[in-house]
């Protein structure tokens, strides 16, 4: 089997999460789109692991920079001058941002400190902040707060993210 071979497996066994997300959002007919700041795009390479994804994945934006935060997903400069880019209120914005700029029925975000730095903020490393955005007017932001460690920061932030979008898949909305 050559390295090509072991990449989705790996991927699809790393996130199991990501199986029970697709399949909720193929029973429930719905789209989801991603927005990811610490994971860089990890969000998105586990949702589109699973086969079949195609039918519900619409897209995603790394959004790494706080420009393209602005810019891509439409998330105020009023906001990230008042709370930081690690924030609920930016979480929000960017997955609604997500959900709007790719017309998905679901939008999903990532922010957070990943680590090993602090990259110049007063936050601690491991602070995330997951959030999930529809259908409808429904959203919810989620907080982690311990570092382990650069991989595990993103990797839990991932897993988060995709069980907030199964619950909303579901229309679990508490």
């Amino acid at each position: 089997m050559g390295r090509a071979d072991l990449t989705v497996p790996l991927l699809a066994g790393a996130f199991p999460e990501a199986s029970d997300a697709g399949a909720a959002l193929l029973r429930s007919g719905l789209s989801v789109a991603v927005a990811e700041s610490c994971t860089g795009g990890l969000l998105g390479a586990a949702l589109t692991a699973i086969p079949g994804s195609s039918s519900y994945v619409r897209g995603g934006v790394i959004a790494y920079a706080d420009d393209v935060k602005r810019q891509q997903l439409g998330v105020g400069a009023d906001l990230l001058e008042a709370h930081g880019a690690v924030s609920v209120p930016v979480a929000a914005a960017m997955a609604d941002g997500a959900r709007r700029l790719l017309s998905a029925d679901i939008g999903l975000a990532i922010t957070g400190i990943a680590g090993p730095g602090s990259g110049g903020t007063d936050k601690p490393v491991g602070l995330c902040f997951v959030a999930v955005a529809g259908p409808g007017d429904g959203g919810r932001v989620e907080r982690i707060e311990e570092d382990r460690g650069r991989e595990a920061n993103r990797a839990l932030a991932v897993r988060l993210a995709l069980r907030l979008c199964q619950r909303a898949a579901e229309g679990d909305t508490s």
